[in-house]
């Protein structure tokens, strides 16, 4: 391990003069009331998150029993969790004084130069997950234990105190805007929910609009064409030039067209299957397992039988029909059946019914969703990039490789986090 000048190479038992853990109390697994106290579940803690609603209600007569408060300035650790979660941490930023740790969490008991906000971010490295990980054992399939020892003779490179503060300052600032992004990408999401329960429904209108609302069944949207799926063992109906759809194509999706398969077929291949070419913006429905899953094709393209695919009369917009059957997806599932797994047949898929306006205020309303998906997009991409920024960062920071100022006033946030 490569020391950065001024650092030592320590364990997380440097830091610490222990770890305090709680007790398993009986409780009601139901939200608490302002006055009662609780106990926190497992699910509490993840990595970089503390969620204080993961928790029981004390039952009467145990409260007694329960000891340990999550206490500002504080590390909470899970020392049983499953493989992927086991030692997950998260700072503490406020005291909890109606909360206490249950047995499987510990809560970090610092020395006075120790800096737990740049521990915290220590232990969420990619590096002291791994390692955590590794060591983590079990019986059970799904859940895994570290132990005492094993977290406090973690190695790590350990700057001095000022550092330490300063790398967590200029980390926090990214978990600030990462934070902010979540919340206007939650907000947007919401206010699509909303629009689609106001819109889709005819409760509210858009200006200009006053058309009646028709109830539609499917079959007269358009034309309906189930897939189908070419002799898997002859060689000469695959790797060709048309694009052949199955639901593990349409699960991957982050958008709501697909311009590209796994798999594609011959004209060979569609000859002799009962596979059926369908045209560009094809309204692309799955009705087996994954019921409800839909795509808009954006070039020519065919699916396996798990498939229910409309192509539009003039009367209806395949953008509209998208948002519209997204909206009532549960619809679609209430009407499947089947034991090893659901399906929806041709003639049941054919027969439900949508309330529909005028095809123009259908593709004003899918204007005003696709316009909401582009926001949205856009906060997710920001997102993604804030995250791995902050991931770089931390790498860089939390190992030397890029040191920080620290004899100097405070730099701006933007300088802070170019640091």
């Amino acid at each position: 391990m490569n020391v950065p000048e001024g650092w030592i190479e320590g364990r997380v038992e440097d830091l610490l003069y222990g770890l305090e853990a709680g007790v398993s109390v009986n409780g009601d697994d139901r939200p608490k009331s302002s006055a009662e106290k609780a106990v926190l579940k497992v699910s509490a803690v993840s990595y970089g998150y503390f969620d204080e609603t993961a928790c029981k209600v004390i039952s009467n007569g145990e409260l007694d029993r329960a000891r340990i408060h999550p206490k500002a300035g504080q590390i909470i650790i899970s020392r049983s969790n499953t493989e992927e979660l086991v030692g997950a941490s998260t700072y503490i930023n406020k005291n909890y004084d109606d909360l206490f740790l249950p047995d499987k969490l510990w809560q970090t008991v610092p020395k006075p130069e120790s800096d737990m906000k740049w521990l915290s971010y220590v232990l969420a490295s990619n590096h002291a997950r791994y390692t955590l990980s590794n060591l983590a054992t079990g019986t059970s399939g799904s859940m895994k234990n570290i132990t005492k020892s094993e977290l406090l003779t973690l190695k790590l490179l350990i700057p001095p105190a000022k550092e330490q503060k300063k790398i967590a300052r200029i980390l926090s600032t990214w978990d600030r805007a990462i934070e902010v992004t979540e919340k206007l990408l939650k907000n947007s999401q919401q206010q699509k929910i909303a629009l689609m329960q106001q819109l889709l429904t005819g409760k509210k209108r858009l200006p200009g609009f006053n058309g009646e609302w028709e109830d539609v069944p499917i079959k007269s949207m358009g034309k309906i064409v189930s897939g189908g799926t070419p002799d898997t063992n002859i060689d000469e109906y695959w790797d060709g030039d048309v694009l052949w759809m199955t639901p593990t194509d349409v699960t991957a999706l982050k958008h709501r067209h697909i311009n590209n398969t796994k798999r594609k077929i011959t004209q060979l291949g569609i000859k002799n299957s009962s596979a059926t070419l369908m045209p560009k913006g094809s309204l692309l429905v799955c009705t087996r397992a994954t019921i409800g899953l839909m795509s808009i094709s954006t070039t020519e393209i065919t699916t396996n039988q798990g498939f229910k695919n409309v192509v539009p009369n003039n009367q209806y917009d395949v953008g509209f029909l998208y948002y519209l059957f997204n909206f009532f997806k549960n619809k679609f599932v209430s009407y499947a059946c089947g034991s090893t797994f659901l399906e929806l047949s041709k003639k049941d898929f054919e027969k439900l019914r949508f309330l529909c306006p005028p095809v123009d205020e259908q593709r004003k309303i899918a204007s005003v969703f696709s316009a909401a998906d582009k926001e949205i997009e856009i906060l997710e991409q920001k997102l993604g990039c804030l995250r791995q920024e902050k991931k770089a960062l931390m790498q860089q920071l939390l190992t030397g490789k890029r040191r920080v100022k620290v004899d100097e006033d405070e730099l701006p946030q933007k300088e802070a986090a170019r640091a």
